[in-house]
């Protein structure tokens, strides 16, 4: 098969890409090893895990708000059997919808394993051989398994194994305290676990604003979650029935299953991309340039594998790119605001600096402010006042830096702060903006008028 543009990997960066070459006129296969279309996030990452929050969500709604809202209902009970059809049937719809953006664009979907054979070729187990002029390689990550004895056992598995179980563990032991780790925490406590978290730092999503991982800290011992902070697994024992998991100076704690959701590492062996020219590595995966580009002009990278960064939003954006280049066009990733959305309960979102990193980089001249949620008319009227939100600018020209917001629905409201900090705006910008009201997004203004010390709904701070 000839085409003008391989992509090697069907997940959100490849089909993404996909996609876009074939708007551009050309002629495109992707290249796919999986049965389904859609990459880890479709098939067994983000879309399923977000499935299984709206069930907790339900739960928590039904178990803590209803009655306060005056509904009475009957003590809920979690029936796992439907969460898990619930969660099977969304990815059948999501990575159908894929396949059938396919076959609306004419790509060419090559079923089987790809490696590359020279600078302009693909050799596919199972399949057609591809010829290409341009190609992109979107093969995504897996999960990482430490050198800890013990956890060869059946009982310990990664976020795929979790998300294939049929009986909700009655205790669960998560390896990590990452977002991957917290999210499941949240979940399987909602659904009835035991949970305890196991992380080698000092706080919770450690990679994310460290105010923000310390409420979370606080939500979760509300909620009865073990945390062992600054703690490495040792060692883990299954007895038959159960497991020892070993951390610490000496410490245990027993469990019917386990998580290890320690991070997660490019996809890049096996694909013959050194023998072509193409550098790899196993951590940071396939260096690029801003258009996309490997060491070979006509070979790109895109998404997770491209050791930028590991979200799904990014890849959709990375394969743009990587496929209008390969296609003769000319588009550049820059420095775009890349929102974190984490999917605990309290959600909890970011975008730009966090206040650590903003004030390594300008020192003094930084200025916070922090809104709390109870005192948001429409936080207050849903029951959900925990949390904040926090604006986060440089004093010299107003420029907003970052946004961090721990609460209801966070993970929805971050693109006002996407939008702004890729704008440029100043905090004074949304600060003044005039915000509907009663709405959650109020507190986005109200957080920079906090910051500008102009606070209106928040009484003023004492001299």
């Amino acid at each position: 098969m000839e085409v003008d543009v391989a992509v090697l990997g069907g997940g959100p960066a490849g089909y993404t890409a996909a996609i876009r070459a074939a708007q551009l006129g050309g002629k495109v296969a992707c290249i796919e090893r999986e049965p389904e279309l859609g990459g880890t996030c479709l098939r067994v990452g983000c879309i399923p895990t977000k499935a299984w929050v709206q069930t907790a969500h339900a739960l928590h709604d039904a178990r803590e708000t209803f009655a306060k809202l005056g509904v009475a209902v009957t003590e809920p009970q979690l029936d796992f059997a439907q969460a898990g059809e619930w969660k099977a049937a969304v990815v059948k719809q999501m990575t159908g919808g894929v396949a059938s953006l396919f076959k609306a664009n004419g790509v060419e979907w090559v079923r089987g394993a790809g490696r590359f054979t020279s600078t302009t070729s693909l050799a596919v187990e199972g399949g057609e051989d591809v010829t290409f002029r341009s190609a992109i390689v979107a093969t995504g990550s897996y999960p990482i398994n430490p050198p800890i004895p013990g956890l060869d056992s059946p009982r310990c598995v990664d976020s795929t194994g979790l998300l294939a179980q049929t009986e909700v563990p009655k205790r669960l032991v998560i390896l990590g305290g990452g977002i991957i780790g917290c999210e499941f925490a949240s979940i399987f406590e909602r659904f009835g676990s035991a949970v305890t978290i196991i992380e080698m730092l000092p706080h919770l999503i450690p990679l994310e604003d460290e105010d923000a991982g310390k409420e979370l800290q606080k939500a979760f011992k509300r909620r009865g979650i073990e945390m062992h902070l600054e703690k490495q697994c040792t060692g883990v024992e299954d007895t038959g029935s159960a497991l020892v998991v070993r951390f610490g100076d000496g410490e245990s704690v027993e469990a019917d299953l386990m998580l290890v959701s320690v991070g997660r590492a490019p996809l890049v062996e096996g694909l013959g991309l050194d023998e072509i020219g193409v550098p790899t590595d196993r951590r940071a995966g396939i260096a690029t340039d801003d258009h996309m580009r490997t060491a070979v002009p006509t070979i790109y990278a895109a998404g997770d594998v491209a050791g930028r960064w590991q979200l799904a939003h990014t890849g959709f954006r990375e394969g743009e790119i990587a496929a209008e280049n390969a296609m003769g066009h000319e588009s550049a990733l820059g420095n775009p605001a890349v929102p974190r959305p984490i999917y605990t309960d309290p959600e909890i979102a970011g975008v730009g600096l966090t206040e650590a990193q903003a004030r390594e980089r300008h020192g003094d001249a930084v200025a916070v402010g922090t809104f709390p949620w109870v005192a948001n008319a429409r936080a207050v009227m849903s029951g959900a006042t925990g949390g904040w939100v926090k604006s986060i600018h440089e004093t010299t020209y107003g420029e907003l830096l970052g946004i961090v917001i721990v609460g209801p629905h966070a993970t929805d409201l971050i693109e006002a702060g996407v939008v702004a900090i890729d704008a440029e705006s100043t905090v004074e910008t949304v600060a003044d903006g005039i915000a509907p009201h009663p709405t959650l997004s109020e507190a986005i203004k109200e957080a920079g008028l906090v910051a500008l010390g102009r606070a209106i709904h928040l009484p003023p701070k004492r001299r």
